[in-house]
């Protein structure tokens, strides 16, 4: 029930914020796509900081397990040999 409690409370602020900016929602596609792509890095946020202050490898972090929350995970091609 927390998730969905969270969810509502993270989505009305959201609208708070495009009716201050004069969003309409639906939000345009690239409005909503920049969106979702600021939600996609803000949640990589905390665990680069974490890290940052554990002393830990950041670059190599942002370079395998960040990238692939952001851009996905690369799809292996089939060999084209049969």
């Amino acid at each position: 029930m927390k998730p969905y409690l969270i969810s509502l409370a993270v989505g009305l602020l959201v609208g708070v914020i495009y009716s201050l900016l004069g969003v309409r929602s639906p939000a345009p596609p690239t409005i909503a796509l920049i969106g979702l792509l600021g939600m996609l890095v803000g949640e990589q946020v905390v665990p680069v900081v974490k890290r940052l202050f554990a002393d830990r490898d950041v670059v190599a972090y942002i370079r395998t397990d960040c990238a692939e929350q952001i851009l996905g995970v690369p799809v292996k091609k089939p060999d084209d040999q049969a």
